[in-house]
């Protein structure tokens, strides 16, 4: 119940992407009623289509699809990425493979997080809400693949930390919540700023961190175990 007019919060709006429609039926029909699923895709293309026409706020995404140039869920989140009204969405893996490079591939392509099929319908759910709320999730098992892609030893720590330094106190605030997934208008009413200014301060977080977009920020920051 929200604290201010007693009504109840807004589902989170889910995309489910998978090429098996039984899968996807299936997985409807286990969500918790916190979600809302407003489309459903079966390939590349027309994950990327649906994404782009529902704005959904979470994608649960196959790895393995059909379709594009054969590069699957991480393919379709590198045809979202540039799209401005795609900035907001964040990503789910949920795929029966567990293999490393799969996890590796997809987490590089901006998801936040990767479930393996196994789980249940109430923890998918679960992991859906922490996605939504700037969390990355991951089954217990895969989450060593990330820790061993991205690096986690005390010359890491070291670097994050030199790295940092080069960052003022309000551009590392601006670097945690655009890492975590946040919109630039989010956190601009978050931190009281402009969207002018949000978009200043990544501008110049990227430049010093010698980085491209925010993808490469996410997993930057996921290496150095600052989220």
């Amino acid at each position: 119940m929200s604290e201010t007019d007693g009504t109840p919060p807004r589902p989170i709006r889910v995309v489910i992407v998978d090429d098996h429609q039984i899968f996807r039926t299936g997985l409807r029909a286990e969500l918790g009623a916190e979600l809302d699923v407003v489309g459903e895709a079966a390939d590349v293309e027309s994950a990327i289509a649906t994404i782009r026409e529902t704005g959904p706020d979470v994608v649960l995404l196959d790895v393995h699809l059909p379709g594009g140039r054969g590069g699957g869920g991480a393919e379709v989140l590198r045809g979202i990425a540039a799209d401005p009204a795609c900035t907001a969405v964040r990503a789910l893996a949920l795929s029966v493979s567990d293999a490393a490079d799969d996890v590796v591939s997809v987490i590089r392509a901006g998801a936040r997080g990767y479930l393996t099929k196994a789980a249940s319908g109430a923890e998918v759910t679960a992991a859906v809400m922490r996605v939504h709320g700037g969390d990355a999730v991951f089954s217990p098992r895969l989450a060593g693949f990330v820790l061993d892609a991205f690096g986690t030893g005390l010359g890491e720590t070291a670097a994050a930390e030199d790295e940092l330094d080069r960052l003022s106190a309000r551009e590392q605030e601006v670097m945690r919540m655009i890492a975590r997934g946040y919109a630039y208008k989010e956190v601009a009413a978050e931190l009281f700023l402009s969207v002018k200014t949000v978009e200043t301060h990544v501008s110049n977080v990227l430049r010093k961190l010698q980085l491209s977009n925010r993808h490469e920020l996410t997993a930057w920051a996921l290496s150095r175990r600052l989220l």
